[in-house]
């Protein structure tokens, strides 16, 4: 049925920061509102989920590619509208750009955190009380989420960059969501989009480079590629133009997107701030 829907009926609005009104009457509908890099609020079935929440100032954090500091903009609004209306935080790993020092001083100490095994001590260290590690699977108010693996980078930089992960978000009667996280195109997600069919795809797309390395997130290429291999699904786009080790940008995706026939409809690249409703 979502497949359908998503071919024929969606209709994608894209809007600005200071029109976006969060209330009851729009909880019951999927909308992603991205924030800066990987930090969204995703509102699905009833429930607002944020995640990765890197909440620093521009130029707070080390660079990365050794070129300037991190974030390399600011956040599009405040951090109490960020935090506002928030049900719980879904943490794709603990590198600086996906929960830093910032956010754990504004998130509050008694919310629900969901994060992949082995990094539910840092969270729990870093003050937060309701941490639960997604082995595979869990249950948040009538939501499933299934953790799906991946791989951040291919070669000899995967001896560094630790385990990642993505998350698909299920529920009665809505639209089946898969955030990539922080990987490649590799067999996990490829597996996960043939298993779960999403209708939704979330892509870290910025083509995020170590010097000396290939690229340890998709970049346009394989953002294409995946974008072929679920023909049906709606992707959108996000992790780009924030880090100085981020190498693709909008304009180029959206160029390497239509010259492989792929239209806007099918790959939203949301600006920070911005929300794509259906």
């Amino acid at each position: 049925m979502y497949k359908n829907i998503l071919l024929s009926f969606i209709c994608i609005l894209v809007l600005a920061p200071d029109c976006l009104a969060e209330n009851a009457q729009n909880k019951d509908k999927l909308s992603i509102r991205l924030i800066r890099n990987a930090t969204m609020k995703i509102t699905y079935a009833g429930h607002t989920f944020l995640t990765d929440p890197m909440l620093s100032p521009k130029g707070t954090i080390r660079p990365f590619a050794g070129i300037e500091r991190n974030p390399t903009v600011d956040l599009p609004l405040k951090t109490s509208e960020i935090t506002k209306a928030v049900d719980c935080v879904l943490v794709t790993h603990i590198h600086p750009d996906h929960f830093d020092t910032a956010a754990c001083e504004v998130i509050a100490r008694e919310m629900p955190f969901f994060c992949q095994a082995g990094d539910e001590g840092v969270i729990k260290n870093a003050g937060f009380k309701n941490v639960d590690p997604v082995e595979t699977f869990r249950k948040f108010k009538g939501v499933d989420i299934i953790r799906i693996g991946g791989k951040h980078g291919s070669g000899k930089i995967l001896e560094h960059m630790g385990n990642v992960s993505g998350f698909i978000l299920a529920a009665k009667g809505q639209p089946t969501v898969y955030w990539v996280g922080d990987s490649v195109w590799c067999d996990e997600v490829k597996d996960a989009v043939g298993k779960y069919k999403p209708d939704v795809i979330i892509t870290h797309s910025g083509g995020a480079k170590i010097p000396g390395f290939d690229p340890i997130v998709m970049d346009a290429a394989q953002t294409i590629k995946l974008a072929q291999a679920a023909p049906k699904a709606l992707i959108v786009a996000i992790h780009m133009e924030s880090l100085d080790h981020c190498e693709v940008t909008r304009k180029a995706l959206r160029d390497a997107a239509e010259k492989a026939g792929i239209p806007a409809a099918r790959l939203v690249i949301p600006k920070d701030g911005e929300t794509v409703s259906f």
